[in-house]
């Protein structure tokens, strides 16, 4: 998964087809070479799946066994795509697909148009990526092959939700829903809530954002996808938050700090201090909004961030002129904690 995406993967049943039962010496060392890299790429050694991959490929080149190379292009794809290497990903891809045109493997062609579409989409060419995902999403349609059509219709609705049309997105990731929990397919679901509380947050419909974010964090704990949980978290206090449902919106920021400092992520319990002060304030509670204010000082001098540092002062500062405490507040413009 990247950035929400859910990735076509080869399954057991297309890797056991890699290794063919006559070889000569050179297709013997290429295959082997696929095989490796595609554990590599799966165990996430994504630089020596690259070099592993490339080579194979070079083999497959040399004694012009198209139905492999393009196995070893569908991979290349893959692990350039998960990468960041976008236009590696395209290139890739769209050569395998170039070697696919005249055959039937169909599974290897849905792959590699999942490719192409999801790099487009990070490359903001939503027309090409959306070209690229329709394709695919038919391939899939016409394999029966639900899994597959999950990830196809969660990708498309990311790609319409990055080009601005949250309707179109919404009604993708909703069919997305209905089919991976017909598969009882707990990680997949989780990602299509998040994607969905996404959509609705985006349009400003925080109650449907928030049914969505509740039902994914419940999920997500259940899997121990903490820093996913951690993400939606804040995104469902910002959601109550927007709808003046502030003692919800600390619920949810208090819960995500105690799975920040369960894992010690120092960024995420900043921002959960920050957002817990906020909201504290919003409440008229500034007395609790300064104890979380001065954590939230303490930690940004710890990890150096000034940024954080001299915005936790200023929130110290307005909270202590709105109690009448103008000496403390003093003491914090001057960023001098007190009792320091």
């Amino acid at each position: 998964m990247k950035r929400n995406t859910i990735t076509h993967e080869f399954d057991s049943g297309s890797q056991a087809e890699i290794l063919p039962i006559q070889e000569s010496d050179d297709i013997s060392e290429a295959s082997k070479l696929l095989r490796q890299g595609i554990q590599q790429q799966q165990a996430g050694e994504f630089l020596a799946a690259l070099k592993s991959l490339q080579q194979s490929l070079g083999l497959f080149q040399s004694v012009g066994d198209l139905q492999k190379q393009a196995q070893a292009l569908s991979f290349l794809g893959l692990v350039t795509y998960t990468t960041g290497d976008y236009k590696g990903a395209i290139s890739y891809s769209e050569q395998c697909l170039s070697l696919l045109n005249n055959t039937s493997d169909l599974a290897l062609q849905m792959q590699a148009l999942s490719h192409v579409g999801n790099a487009y989409r990070h490359l903001n060419e939503h027309n090409k990526a959306i070209e690229f995902l329709e394709k695919c999403l038919k391939i899939t349609q016409q394999l029966q092959d639900k899994r597959s059509q999950v990830a196809a219709l969660n990708n498309l609705g990311l790609v319409y939700k990055s080009s601005g049309n949250f309707t179109q997105a919404i009604e993708y990731q909703q069919q997305s829903l209905e089919i991976v929990r017909e598969l009882k397919d707990n990680w997949g679901e989780e990602q299509v809530l998040k994607n969905l509380g996404n959509a609705w947050y985006a349009l400003d419909n925080y109650p449907k954002a928030i049914a969505y974010y509740e039902q994914c964090v419940v999920l997500a704990r259940s899997l121990k996808h903490v820093r996913s949980a951690s993400q939606v978290l804040k995104n469902l206090g910002n959601a109550c938050y927007a709808l003046g449902d502030y003692t919800k919106a600390i619920k949810y920021y208090e819960d995500r700090l105690q799975l920040a400092r369960e894992i010690q992520d120092k960024r995420s319990e900043e921002q959960s201090l920050g957002s817990l002060g906020i909201a504290c304030e919003a409440l008229g509670d500034y007395n609790k909004a300064i104890t979380y204010y001065e954590q939230r000082l303490l930690l940004a001098r710890n990890i150096k961030d000034r940024r954080s540092e001299e915005e936790a002062l200023e929130r110290l500062r307005v909270a202590c002129y709105a109690l009448g405490d103008y000496a403390k507040a003093m003491q914090y413009q001057q960023g001098i904690p007190p009792n320091s």
